[in-house]
């Protein structure tokens, strides 16, 4: 049993940890039943399984697109590709050789062996 002084508190590796505050279910922010409760319900818990076991195939590039829009760095994160000499630059719009803008391709990023810029959906495989 626990001195009268330490009721509110619990010993962890750690130091000291409260024990009134409220533990929560990671997927809908309700109180757990228990103390061993990781979730809610069931059907807290089959979400959170589902929620980690999705594929990259279900990469909507729109909403990717629109979520960068909203910050600052679509910019950043777009592919460019000069009409004239087809120099390819990430986050660029105006070519550095020929001086003139550039045509929008696509969200991309940088290929992980050889740092050449490649579009999103290719990355990905859906293109």
């Amino acid at each position: 049993m626990l001195p009268n002084a330490a009721a509110q508190t619990l010993r962890s590796r750690d130091g000291l940890m409260p024990t009134n505050i409220p533990r929560c279910c990671p997927v809908c922010d309700r109180p757990l039943s228990g103390t061993r409760a990781q979730y809610c319900s069931p059907a807290c818990k089959q979400r959170s399984f589902r929620l980690r076991q999705q594929t990259l195939a279900n990469v909507d590039l729109g909403r990717v697109r629109r979520d960068l829009q909203r910050r600052p760095t679509l910019v950043a994160h777009t592919l460019y590709e000069c009409s004239t000499c087809g120099e390819r630059t990430i986050g660029e719009r105006r070519c550095q050789d020929c001086g003139l803008f550039s045509r929008a391709l696509g969200l991309a990023g940088n290929y992980p062996g050889c740092d050449e810029p490649i579009l999103l959906g290719e990355l990905l495989g859906l293109e």
